[in-house]
């Protein structure tokens, strides 16, 4: 299979915010070791660009990503997964320091459902289902569905997906906690950079590093995650942009932001 140009990265200047589309819809849009470094290359791209201030990432309307590509995987032993390391990608797209905001349609399992949850935020159309059924392959979960679903649902949610391998739908995963809001299938990616252009609009260093401190409350413990967020709020003090902001606010006008 010709795997060139897996991901289609395209960007809307007058709103400051970066699109990447995964594009294998003819095996709903499995997630191949070549679509996971196209990913990786997009997402630096953009994070790297001071006009990106958001990033959206979506399929199509039958699938978001409907797992890994198994064909990849099916022959490999331990070691040659191993020596793979199949998740240094998601590792560096944690890293990503620009919001991610997933517009999810149809399919997210397995490790479609893991890259959705590897974002910041989910707008899910009527038609998308969540799950985790590596145990129907005789495997589990290994790029966080078991620690950030867990996070996202709870233990009891959580454990029956992954021990069971059944879906649920955008309306329970929103009921449980795991998308911010689902829409008709006709508007789920027009609702998601709609939310996209809106933290775009923000101040773009203070955006950044309120995601670095909500994100930081999964990793360490209350007291230490509320000493990071005290001093990225000071630090936010030598930026050009908490002037302006302040200033604007005194003035009752509209800020300026320069991501200074």
């Amino acid at each position: 299979m010709n795997d060139t140009y897996t991901c289609i990265q395209t960007y809307q200047p007058g709103a400051g915010v970066g699109a990447i589309r995964i594009n294998r819809a003819n095996v709903l849009n499995a997630l191949s070791l070549q679509t996971m470094i196209e990913l990786v290359d997009a997402f630096a791209t953009f994070d790297a660009d001071a006009n990106v201030r958001c990033i959206v990432l979506h399929g199509d309307d039958n699938a978001f990503a409907a797992g890994a590509d198994i064909t990849e995987m099916s022959d490999a032993d331990a070691v040659a997964m191993l020596n793979r390391d199949q998740f240094a990608r998601w590792d560096r797209i944690r890293q990503v320091k620009t919001p991610i905001i997933a517009a999810v349609s149809g399919f997210a399992l397995g490790g479609g459902c893991e890259l959705a949850m590897l974002c910041d935020m989910i707008v899910a159309s009527e038609t998308a289902q969540f799950g985790q059924p590596e145990i129907n392959i005789g495997v589990m979960p290994g790029a966080g569905g078991t620690q950030r679903l867990t996070r996202a649902v709870g233990k009891a949610l959580a454990m029956e997906l992954v021990l069971t391998g059944s879906m649920i739908s955008a309306q329970q995963a929103m009921s449980a906690g795991l998308v911010n809001r689902v829409v008709p299938v006709e508007y789920y990616l027009e609702e998601a950079f709609a939310l996209a252009s809106t933290v775009a609009e923000k101040a773009p260093i203070a955006a950044r590093l309120a995601k670095e401190s909500v994100l930081k409350s999964f990793s360490t413990t209350l007291e230490g995650g509320l000493e990071f967020e005290r001093k990225n709020f000071y630090l936010l003090f030598a930026t050009q942009d908490q002037k302006e902001g302040m200033k604007a606010f005194v003035e009752k006008r509209k800020p300026e932001w320069r991501g200074e």
